[in-house]
C-alpha cells in the first residue's frame, strides 16, 4: 500500500463517515447473515429468546454498517478484554478505563484530522478490544477498515501491523497473527502487543514448547500485566498450576487499572474453579467485579462457580444476565445446561431456544472472517447436528493441534460412534498435564465405549475428584457411568 496524497481532509472525513449517521445502519442484504437472523426470529415466541434475538438482530444490522469513524456505541460496558491482557490497546484509550467513550473520543479527534494514521491503528486495537468484550463480530470489520487506513497512510507502520497482528487472533487466523507478530518484532524486538501476540499464537497453534520460549522472551523484555497473564497460560497448559498461580498473583499485585484488575482476578477465579476451588474462585469473581461489575467473563465464571456448589438458582440468574447482553456460545450453551439439569416445566424449550442462538451467532462471526468452527463443534456435539459438529471438529483439526482442538475432535467422533478413532484424540487432549476435568471425562467416555473399562473408571474419577462440578450435565453423566460399572 502507499500514502493516499491529493486528497482534502473534506473527503477523508466523508469516505470515514457512512450515510448511515452517527447511529443508523444501512438493512442488511439478504444473504447468510440476514438467514441466521430469520433462523433467530422463528424461535421469538418466547420471551427470552426475543430479548436475546434483539442483540442478535443488532449484530447483524452493524455488520453493513461499515462505520469506522462514527460507528455505532450501543451500551456503556467499561470492560477492556476477555481473550487477551487489557493493554492490547495503547495506555492512552484505557487511561479513563471506559473503552466506549475513548473510541467515541478516537471518532471526533479522526473525524478532525483524518491523517492521522496512529490514530486509525489505535481506532483499530480499540475495535478489537470492543468485539471481545461485546461478543459483537461487527467490530472486526470496523477494525480492518481502520488499519487499512492506517496503513495506506504510513504503510508498515508498527503499531498498524501489531493491530493486524490482534484482529487476526481475533478472527482466529494464527498463523496470520503470527506473520505479523514476526513482523512488528523484526524491527522492534520490545514491541509489548506483538510480543503478547507471538505468544497467543503459538499457543493457540499448540506449539506449546515454542510458547513458552516466546513467554520467557517476552518476560525478559517486557515485564508486566500483559505477559504475566500469557506467562501463566502456558505454565497452565502444561500442568503446571502453583507456577500459574504464583504469577497471576504477581500480575494482580502490581494492576493498577480497573481493567487489569478485572481481567486478572477474573483470570485467577477460572484457574481455582478449573480445580474445584469454588470458594477462592468466587472471592477473585467478586473482586473483579469490584473493579468492574460490568466485566462479562467476571459474570459468566461467578454464575459457573455458583452452580457448581449447587447453588443453580443463583447461577441461572446470572447467566441469564450474561446472555441478555451478551450472547456468546459458550454461556448460551452453559445456561442451557443449566435449564435442562433444573428440569422445571418449560425448562427443556428454553434450553433449546439458547442452542438455537449459537447457530445465529455462528453465521454470523462467519460473516465477519471469524472461523468459528470450534465453537460449532463444541456446541453441536451435545446440542446440535453430530455431524456437522464432526466436520467442524475435522477442519480445526486441519488447521492446528491443541489440546482444545484435540478434545473437541475426540468427543465429536464419539457422539457419532467413532470411538476406536476418538481415543488417540482424546489421549492427546490430556497429554500436556492440562487439568481440565472436561477433557478427562471425555476421555474417561471414550475408554468406556472402547472396551478400556478400568482406564475409563480411573478417568471419571479423576475428573470428578479434580472439579466435581465442571458441567451440570456432564458432571451427572460421568456419576451414571460409574455407578453403572461398579
Amino acid at each position: 500500500m502507499s500514502p493516499r496524497t491529493n486528497e482534502s481532509a473534506t473527503t477523508d472525513a466523508e469516505e470515514a463517515t457512512p450515510d448511515t449517521g452517527a447511529l443508523g445502519a444501512a438493512e442488511a442484504p439478504d444473504d447468510e447473515r440476514v438467514a441466521a437472523v430469520r433462523r433467530l426470529s422463528a424461535s421469538q415466541r418466547r420471551w427470552r429468546v426475543a430479548q436475546l434475538a434483539a442483540c442478535s438482530l443488532a449484530l447483524a444490522v452493524a455488520l453493513t454498517a461499515g462505520a469506522v469513524v462514527l460507528g455505532a456505541v450501543r451500551d456503556g460496558d467499561t470492560t477492556s478484554t476477555v481473550a487477551s491482557a487489557p493493554t492490547g490497546v495503547s495506555p492512552q484509550l484505557l487511561a479513563s478505563g471506559d473503552l466506549d467513550a475513548s473510541i467515541t473520543s478516537l471518532q471526533s479527534h479522526l473525524k478532525a484530522q483524518p491523517k492521522d494514521f496512529g490514530g486509525w491503528a489505535t481506532l483499530g486495537l480499540a475495535y478489537v478490544e470492543q468485539a471481545r468484550t461485546k461478543g459483537d463480530p461487527s467490530r472486526y470489520a470496523q477494525a480492518d477498515q481502520a488499519l487499512d487506513r492506517s496503513l495506506e497512510l504510513r504503510p508498515d507502520n508498527e503499531s498498524a501491523l501489531a493491530g493486524r497482528a490482534a484482529l487476526a487472533a481475533a478472527r482466529h487466523d494464527f498463523t496470520g497473527a503470527l506473520t505479523y507478530a514476526d513482523k512488528v518484532l523484526k524491527e522492534n524486538p520490545y514491541s509489548e502487543r506483538a510480543l503478547c501476540s507471538r505468544i497467543d499464537a503459538l499457543v493457540e497453534l499448540g506449539r506449546y514448547d515454542e510458547a513458552s520460549k516466546a513467554a520467557d522472551v517476552a518476560d525478559s523484555r517486557r515485564p508486566g500485566v500483559p505477559v504475566f497473564t500469557r506467562y501463566a497460560y502456558v505454565h497452565e497448559l502444561r500442568g503446571d498450576v502453583k507456577t500459574a498461580r504464583r504469577v497471576l498473583q504477581q500480575a494482580l499485585s502490581t494492576a493498577t487499572t480497573r481493567g487489569d484488575v478485572s481481567y486478572v482476578a477474573t483470570a485467577l477465579g477460572q484457574l481455582a474453579w478449573n480445580q474445584g476451588e469454588y470458594g477462592t474462585a468466587l472471592t477473585y469473581y467478586a473482586r473483579a467485579l469490584g473493579a468492574d461489575d460490568t466485566y462479562l467473563p467476571a459474570l459468566e465464571g461467578r454464575a459457573r462457580a455458583q452452580a457448581a456448589r449447587g447453588d443453580g438458582a443463583t447461577a441461572i440468574r446470572g447467566m441469564e444476565q450474561v446472555v441478555d447482553r451478551y450472547p456468546l456460545p459458550q454461556p448460551l450453551v452453559e445456561l442451557g445446561e443449566l435449564y435442562e439439569a433444573r428440569g422445571k416445566k418449560g425448562d427443556a424449550q428454553k434450553a433449546r431456544d439458547q442452542y438455537s442462538l449459537v447457530n445465529a451467532w455462528v453465521s454470523l462471526a462467519r460473516a465477519n472472517g471469524v472461523n468459528a468452527d470450534l465453537d460449532t463443534a463444541l456446541a453441536a456435539a451435545d446440542h446440535g447436528n453430530r455431524e456437522a459438529a464432526l466436520k467442524a471438529a475435522r477442519a480445526e483439526w486441519a488447521r492446528r493441534h491443541t489440546v482444545h482442538t484435540a478434545d473437541a475432535l475426540a468427543w465429536a467422533l464419539h457422539v457419532n460412534g467413532r470411538d476406536t478413532e476418538a481415543l488417540p484424540y482424546a489421549r492427546r487432549a490430556t497429554a500436556t498435564g492440562y487439568r481440565n476435568a472436561s477433557f478427562l471425562y471425555h476421555r474417561g467416555m471414550i475408554e468406556r465405549a472402547t472396551g478400556h473399562a478400568k482406564e475409563g473408571r480411573a478417568s471419571l474419577k479423576s475428573a470428578l475428584e479434580l472439579n466435581p462440578g465442571f458441567s451440570p450435565l456432564g458432571a451427572r453423566a460421568a456419576r451414571k457411568a460409574l455407578e453403572a460399572a461398579k
